[in-house]
C-alpha cells in the first residue's frame, strides 16, 4: 500500500502580512514536502532492498555535492557582508574545511558503508537523468531569479529535520547493513537546519513586504520542493517499477 498525500485546502488568506505569509509557507510544506512521496515511505519503512537503498544514496549525493555550489550562488547575489559572513557557513557545513568533516563527506561515508566504490559515486556517472536536471535547475534558479527569492527556495529546511529523525529511526531499525557510524550526516543536520531555516524565515519575513514579493517567496518555496519530489519520481519509476534507464546504476541482484 502506498502512501497517500493528505489532501489540504490551499488556505486563500490574502498575502498581506509576514504571518499571512509564513502560514501559507508551511502549508506548503504540510502538503507538497519530499518526505510525503511513497518512496520515503519504503525507504523508512525498511521495504527496499540493499540495492535500493543503494540507488538513492547514489542519486542523492549529486543534490548534496551541488548544495555547496548553489550556496555559493546565493552568496555571490548580495553586497551586503554580514549577509555574505551568515550564508558562508552554510558552504563549509557542506564542503568542509581544511581540517573538518563537512557533509558531502559525512554523505560519503554513508555510500561506502553501503558498499559503492566512492570513485563511482564522485563521478556522478550513474546518476538518473531526472536527478541531474531537477538539481542543476535549483542552482539555475538561485542563480537567475531575485535574491528573495533565491533564499525563500532554502526554506525547505523548515520541514528537514522531522525527516531526519524519522529516516535515522526508520534506517537503523529496519535495515542490517545500516549502523550508526553512516548516518551521521543526518544526525548532524538536526542541529544545522533549523538554525539556517530560521536565518532564511527572518529574512523573507522582513525582505517579502509586498503580496507579490510574499507570492513570489511562497512561489519559490513550492518550486523546490518540485525540485525534491522529482527525484523521488525518477528513483521510484527506475528502481521499485523497474525502468532502469540506459547507463543508470544497476543493483546487483541479490
Amino acid at each position: 500500500m502506498t502512501h497517500q498525500t493528505p489532501i489540504l485546502a490551499e488556505p486563500d488568506e490574502p498575502l498581506d502580512s509576514a504571518d499571512a505569509m509564513e502560514r501559507r509557507l508551511r502549508w506548503i510544506g504540510a502538503t507538497r514536502y519530499h518526505s510525503l512521496h511513497p518512496f520515503h515511505r519504503l525507504l523508512h519503512g525498511g521495504q527496499l532492498t540493499k540495492g535500493q537503498v543503494q540507488a538513492w544514496a547514489l542519486n542523492r549525493y549529486y543534490y548534496q555535492s551541488s548544495i555547496p555550489i548553489k550556496d555559493a550562488v546565493v552568496l555571490s547575489r548580495f553586497r551586503d557582508r554580514q549577509l555574505r559572513l551568515e550564508w558562508r557557513h552554510r558552504i563549509e557545513d557542506h564542503d568542509g574545511h581544511f581540517d573538518t568533516e563537512g557533509g558531502i563527506e559525512r554523505w560519503l561515508k554513508l555510500t561506502d558503508g553501503l558498499g559503492l566504490d566512492r570513485d563511482y559515486v564522485e563521478s556522478t556517472k550513474g546518476i538518473l537523468a531526472a536527478t541531474r536536471f531537477a538539481v542543476d535547475a535549483y542552482v539555475h534558479f538561485v542563480r537567475d531569479r531575485t535574491p528573495l527569492e533565491a533564499i525563500a527556495s532554502s526554506l525547505t529546511e523548515l520541514f528537514a529535520p522531522s525527516l531526519h529523525e524519522e529516516r535515522i529511526s526508520g534506517m537503523l531499525k529496519h535495515y542490517d547493513f545500516i549502523d550508526p557510524s553512516i548516518m551521521t550526516y543526518f544526525q548532524r543536520r538536526l542541529d544545522q537546519a533549523p538554525r539556517d531555516a530560521d536565518f532564511a524565515l527572518r529574512y523573507v519575513r522582513e525582505h517579502a513586504r509586498t503580496p507579490e514579493e510574499r507570492q513570489a517567496v511562497c512561489d519559490a518555496l513550492t518550486f523546490k520542493t518540485d525540485c525534491l519530489w522529482v527525484q523521488q519520481d525518477a528513483l521510484y519509476h527506475a528502481y521499485v517499477n523497474g525502468h532502469v534507464p540506459p547507463g543508470a546504476f544497476r543493483p546487483e541482484q541479490p
